[in-house]
């Protein structure tokens, strides 16, 4: 398959994986259970997965979900291309019905993201950004939409700009000291800190969207969180890096949990 053929299969099924969610996310029982890492998985996390998988297949790329089956480093470093995804992102965002979950898909190759699709079901809002060709917003994307599509009838990141503010990301879910004390430094750097607290990879689509200045993340994060939200943030001109904010955030690591990264 060429490029356009693969983003425009990332897209078809990452909507259709969004309306999946919708579909439980719409009912009263979301069979919530504990993975082993104690972090919760509902039922729509496994449709979406199962969706996405039949999909993708179809490109004859190896996939790494995070519902998946993880194939070991010494295949995974083998691949050239590959996808990575997560089929919900925010599942505690999910649950607690705030709306801010994101489908989020990924071409990884030679170790970065060189494209990406989030996907937002509650507000119908497509994020994809590929390498070389430009990052785009899309409200109400249908299920034949294409990455044509987006950039004939969506708008281009980034769009918006928050004006004399500096409005920090923060996670809805998972705060701690460390990053209070980061975003106490960016208060001594910059005027008019707002901090704003955002799920999921919505907050690296709303910073290529131009709606929020950067992300500090300090803690615990996978490589299936960050990489399609990374994809659309390079496409726009944007990053993310390590806290020395010259390297770049890497991918298909022996270990797939990320380190500490900052993304503007």
């Amino acid at each position: 398959m060429n490029s356009e053929t693969l983003i425009n299969t990332a897209i078809h099924a990452a909507i259709v994986a969004g309306d999946e969610i919708l579909k439980v996310y719409h009912t009263e029982d979301f069979e919530v259970v504990s993975k082993e890492d104690f972090t919760p998985v509902t039922k729509a996390d496994k449709n979406a997965h199962k969706r996405i998988q039949e999909i993708l297949q179809k490109t004859k790329l190896p996939i790494l979900s995070e519902e998946g089956i993880h194939a070991s480093f010494q295949e995974r470093k083998k691949w050239e291309f590959f996808w990575l995804v997560d089929p919900l992102d925010g599942t505690k965002e999910f649950i607690k019905r705030n709306d801010e979950f994101t489908v989020n898909i990924a071409l990884i190759g030679g170790n970065e993201p060189l494209a990406g699709v989030v996907y937002v079901p509650v507000t119908h809002t497509i994020y994809v950004g590929v390498q070389n060709a430009g990052a785009f917003k899309l409200v109400q994307p249908d299920m034949a939409c294409t990455f044509r599509t987006l950039q004939e009838n969506g708008t281009k990141l980034p769009a918006t700009n928050t004006g004399t503010e500096y409005v920090v990301a923060t996670s809805r879910s998972h705060k701690n000291p460390q990053t209070e004390q980061y975003i106490a430094r960016l208060k001594n750097e910059h005027a008019n800190v707002r901090i704003e607290a955002v799920g999921s990879a919505l907050k690296l689509a709303r910073i290529a969207e131009g709606s929020l200045s950067i992300y500090p993340k300090i803690g615990t994060t996978m490589e299936w969180d960050t990489a399609a939200g990374h994809a659309v943030l390079k496409a726009c001109g944007k990053n993310i890096f390590l806290h020395d904010l010259k390297t770049e955030l890497v991918y298909n690591k022996e270990n797939l949990a990320n380190p500490d990264f900052v993304a503007f």
